[in-house]
Parts: structure tokens; C-alpha cells; sequence
């Protein structure tokens, strides 16, 4: 062969080359993220790692573990799929989930978990193409100790606002004390077996009212640029609110956020836990219900991409035995909440507390208590700023009470209507800005 023969050769070979890496490169370039590394098909899941966007990490939903599940201490949830399903208050394009063995006594094993959107409202199927298995550092199985969370990989899913994701884990040996969160307010399901990706919810025979493990979902959002955190018990829990209709105020309150102009755009994630005091804890270790004081920081500071805080408690602090008698000692607790929340430069707006009236646990010396702190949160040395829930919804022939209207039956509770009067008495401006209050 000769040498201009040789190079001949040569430039034959790497426009060939050259060819091939273009078809390589087009073929990558034009992939819009509708085909993944795993069939979707009748046989699994999707699952794929978020791209990098420009987009910001929120909250969409969350709920605070509350305890340590009655009847589960032997065996937990062995062999069963828990179907978590839980409401998107904004949309994104990418999600990741926080799970909880905060009241474990022993490592939890998961050894699948997958994400995705429902069907339908309240329903445990999932929508067509949307099932997603989740990883946990790279490995679809994880192993979280007693007392710790993890988070989950990102995996790229768009996830619309003001719908119903399905959240499912697998957890195939006993594991002690299941962490949850009663008074969901919404129906989950479990079935026997791994079921994880089952994108059918035919398994999922058991119904529940209580979040297990799950604690947070995040979304990677471009139409929400933070999250606003609400801190309360039983009223902001929602527990007299319509099963499955998503009627708690916070609901509403992410309507508002979401369609009012001039709005800020943020994510609304609820962590109320009924029974909720400012000061005391519940029993047990770690604490059954632990106080406002305790689980601030795991329950509002450690959210993802918290700009303001909301807080809704004391009630039970005044209603509950040992009744707290001393205002200043509620006032106080709540004045230390805004602090700390003041060291991450978070605003923090806080709400009156509503009257009870006609309660069992009703006593005109309670009342007094009630007044004396509403005042000092009116003075305006307590909040960054207040929403007044009280002004809004107690009776104004009687304002002991709640008006008839808003009263769900208890006396205590508010009805769906009361709730939605909640969110509606909000200002939503007062979440925007930086800390301002001097305490």
C-alpha cells in the first residue's frame, strides 16, 4: 500500500467516525426525558435521575411524625406495601421524598419504594406513565437506623399542583415501632406483598387514615421559588375537616398562594400534630407528640427552601391537663419560636388563638388566659406579624365562641367552612419580607 493510499484510508475511517458520533449525539440531544433508563411498561416502573434545572427545591407536602403506632412494636409493617397518599400544594418537574424511623427501636429496611402521580382523587392507582422506583443514594434499597431519616434521590417526574401522589414503600422484616402521623385526614392503602410498583391499586385491599414513614415530599419547581412552613396542632391539622376533600385552612391557603396575583409563590406544607402544646411533651422516648419547642427545628427549619414560617399554636397549652395558667409562660414560648426562626433571617407571622366556648374542657379562668395572650399577640411583640383567626371566627354576640357557622360540632374544632375563613382572613403579603419584630 502506498502512502497516499494509507491516508486515504485514514480520512475513510474517521469520517466514519465522525458520522457515527453525530447520529450518537443527535440521538442523546433529542431525548426530552420521555424514555428512561427502565421501561415503563406493564413490567415496572420508570426510573430516572432529575437532570440539572435551573428550577428551586420546595416543599409541596409534608406531615410531622407524631409517635410510635400503636400495635406495630413487634413487627411493624412486615411483607406489606404502605401506599402513602398525600396532596401537592405546587407543581415541579423533579421530586424526592423524606422517609422517618423517628420513633424506631431498631434499623427500618426499605427495599423498594416508588412515587407516583394518582389516578384520580383518593384513588391507589396510578396515572398512566408515572410511576417512578426511587433510589436512595444510587440503591433502590435503604436501611435507616432508629431515631434517623434519609432522603431519597431525585427522580424526574412532573408533578402537577393540587393533586394526589401515591408514595410507596416496602419494608419485607419486622421493624419495631412504625413512625406516623394519625388524623391524616386522607385515605392510604396497604397490601400484602411487595406492590410497590404495581400501578394498579387492585392489591391495595386495607384501608388507613395515617401517614406512615413518609414525612416530606420535595418537588424541583419553576413556579415556586420557597416554601412557607405551618407550625400548629389539631386546628391546623385539619382532624374535623372533610375525609379526603383537602378542606384543612392550609389547603385553601395554597390556592390563594397559588392563584392570587401579586401573591408570593411558595409551597405549603402542613406540620400540625394534633394535641400539639408550645411547652410540654408528650410521654415516651423520644416524646409522643413532642412540644412546638422541641421538633422546631426538625419539623420548620430543616424544610427545603423555607422563606416564612407560620405559627398556630397554644390552645392546648391553656385546654389541656396540666392546664398552663400563665400567659407570659405561653407568650414566652411562642416569642422563642419567632427567635429561632430569626437566626435563619425566616419572617414569622402567628395567629390569635380561637375561642372554645362550649367545650367540655371550658372554664371561665381558661378564658382569661386565652385573652391575656391574644392581647400581647395584638401588642405586636410577640409575631413578626399576626393573622387574627380569633376576630375572624368567634361568635360576635358571644365571642367566648366560635360562630355557629365555623363551628364543626365541638365547639373547638372548625367546620370546612370555618377552615376556608381561616385562610381567607390571612394576609398573604405578611409572609413576604425579612424578620422585622423586636421581642
Amino acid at each position: 500500500m502506498t502512502k497516499r493510499h494509507g491516508y486515504a484510508l485514514l480520512a475513510a475511517v474517521l469520517a466514519v467516525i465522525v458520522v457515527i458520533s453525530a447520529a450518537i449525539y443527535l440521538g442523546v440531544s433529542t431525548d426530552d426525558g420521555s424514555q428512561d433508563t427502565i421501561s415503563a411498561g406493564p413490567r415496572g416502573p420508570r426510573n430516572s435521575a432529575a437532570p440539572a434545572s435551573a428550577g428551586t427545591w420546595v416543599g409541596t407536602w409534608a406531615a410531622s411524625p407524631a409517635a410510635a403506632e400503636p400495635n406495630t412494636h413487634r413487627n411493624g409493617f412486615a411483607g406489606r406495601s404502605i401506599r402513602n397518599v398525600v396532596h401537592t400544594s405546587v407543581g415541579g418537574d423533579s421530586a424526592r421524598i423524606t422517609l422517618s424511623n423517628l420513633y424506631g427501636q431498631q434499623p427500618l429496611s426499605i427495599t423498594h419504594a416508588s412515587i407516583a402521580v394518582a389516578a384520580g382523587a383518593n384513588n391507589p392507582a396510578a396515572a398512566p406513565g408515572t410511576l417512578r422506583r426511587l433510589a436512595f443514594n444510587g440503591n433502590t434499597s435503604v436501611v435507616i437506623p432508629a431515631g434517623q431519616q434519609v432522603m431519597s434521590d431525585a427522580v424526574r417526574l412532573r408533578v402537577p399542583h393540587d393533586v394526589d401522589l401515591l408514595v410507596t414503600t416496602f419494608s419485607p422484616t419486622p421493624s419495631g415501632p412504625a413512625t406516623f402521623h394519625p388524623h391524616a385526614r386522607q385515605v392510604s392503602y396497604i397490601a400484602e406483598g411487595d406492590r410497590t410498583e404495581d400501578p394498579n391499586g387492585a392489591a391495595y385491599t386495607q384501608q388507613s387514615t395515617s401517614w406512615r414513614y413518609l414525612s416530606a415530599v420535595d418537588v424541583l419547581s419553576n413556579e415556586s421559588n420557597g416554601t412557607v412552613v405551618v407550625f400548629g396542632d389539631s386546628l391546623t391539622d385539619g382532624i374535623s375537616s372533610t375525609m379526603g376533600a383537602n378542606a384543612r385552612w392550609t389547603d385553601t391557603l395554597a390556592d390563594r398562594l397559588r392563584e392570587e396575583s401579586g401573591a408570593p409563590r411558595y409551597g405549603v406544607v402542613n406540620e400540625g400534630i394534633s394535641g400539639n402544646r408550645i411547652l410540654s411533651d408528650g410521654n415516651g422516648t423520644p416524646a409522643d407528640n413532642p412540644s412546638g419547642l422541641t421538633r422546631f427545628d426538625r419539623d420548620v427549619l430543616d424544610r427545603s427552601g423555607i422563606k416564612a414560617v407560620v405559627v398556630a399554636l397554644g390552645v392546648n397549652d391553656i385546654l389541656r391537663n396540666p392546664h398552663q395558667n400563665d400567659p407570659d409562660r405561653i407568650v414566652e414560648g411562642l416569642r422563642e419560636l419567632t427567635r429561632q426562626a430569626h437566626t435563619r433571617g425566616l419572617r414569622v407571622v402567628g395567629a390569635t388563638l380561637m375561642p372554645f366556648g362550649g367545650h367540655r374542657g371550658y372554664e371561665p379562668g381558661l378564658e382569661n388566659v386565652r385573652q391575656a395572650v391574644n392581647e400581647q399577640i395584638r401588642d405586636g411583640k410577640v409575631f413578626d406579624e399576626f393573622v387574627d383567626f380569633d376576630r375572624a371566627l368567634r361568635d360576635p354576640y358571644d365571642p367566648r365562641k366560635l360562630r355557629g357557622q365555623y363551628d364543626s360540632g365541638d365547639h373547638l374544632h372548625p367546620s370546612d367552612l370555618g377552615y376556608r375563613k381561616m385562610a381567607e382572613t390571612f394576609n398573604l403579603t405578611h409572609l413576604r419580607g425579612s424578620a422585622a419584630a423586636e421581642l
